[in-house]
């Protein structure tokens, strides 16, 4: 069997405003067709939202969200012997961080009639005070982890 090609990960740029290299990556997954100005202009409005609702610093209220919404454990499909079993497996720092964005834009986006800006602020804030659709989804990842514990050792 051949060597899989390595995995080099990139080294990303701190934003401008907040010299973040979080809020960086977090821009560059809002980014649809490269359009990175729209990106940035769409996540510095929902910072200032969030600045305004919670009256903290918006970094510290980001960091704390994603933080909040990162899975420790998710589960896996194992086929062993003719039967599929889920198997719970720890999650990586870097698998963490993207499913924690991943989620929080896929629920933003959902949301109909307001700006996209609004959307995100209103997902962050919820994220920050461990309410909402996003950590609903969470835990729902980490009862499924935990509902299938018996199969840990089909790792």
């Amino acid at each position: 069997m051949a060597r899989k090609k390595r995995n080099y990960t990139r080294d990303i740029q701190p934003d401008p405003r907040y010299k973040n290299v979080l809020a960086s990556r977090f821009i560059n997954y809002i980014m649809l067709d490269g359009k990175k100005t729209v990106a940035r202009n769409v996540f510095y409005g929902a910072m200032e939202l969030v600045e305004k609702e919670t009256g903290k610093d918006p970094m510290t209220v980001f960091t704390a969200a994603i933080k909040n919404v990162s899975p420790m454990v998710e589960v896996k499909s194992r086929r062993v012997g003719g039967a599929n079993y889920q198997v719970p497996v720890e999650v990586r720092a870097e698998r963490r961080t993207s499913l924690a964005f991943r989620w929080i834009l896929d629920s933003a986006r959902k949301k109909k009639g307001q700006a996209m800006a609004k959307k995100l602020a209103s997902e962050i804030v919820d994220a920050f005070n461990k309410t909402g659709a996003v950590i609903k989804k969470k835990e729902d990842t980490h009862r499924m982890a935990e509902a299938n514990r018996a199969f840990a050792h089909l790792r």
